[in-house]
């Protein structure tokens, strides 16, 4: 199911960047807790937002869609190599 990504609070000290298995894909820093998630072709794929969360660190993957004119969460993950692989499709 596909949600609209609500408006969070950025963390005022920058999160580090999550670490991807895989070299399919690499992150470039968009902002403090966001990544833009770029494809071997130097395409963006989408965004990767890490999110704190009490129960732990969650990954949340989201995508441009342009008739909604913005992001939306596509997934969240407790692996950064999950939210990335669903952003693939």
């Amino acid at each position: 199911m596909i949600t609209a990504v609500a408006a969070s609070v950025v963390p005022a000290v920058p999160l580090e960047e999550p670490v991807l298995a895989t070299h399919r894909e690499h992150l470039i820093r968009a902002s403090a807790s966001l990544w833009r998630v770029v494809d071997r072709r130097e395409h963006v794929t989408g965004h990767l937002r890490v999110v704190a969360t009490p129960e732990g660190t969650r990954y949340r993957a989201e995508r441009y869609v342009p008739r909604s004119g913005g992001f939306v969460e596509v997934g969240s993950f407790w692996s950064p190599d999950d939210a990335v692989a669903v952003l693939r499709c």
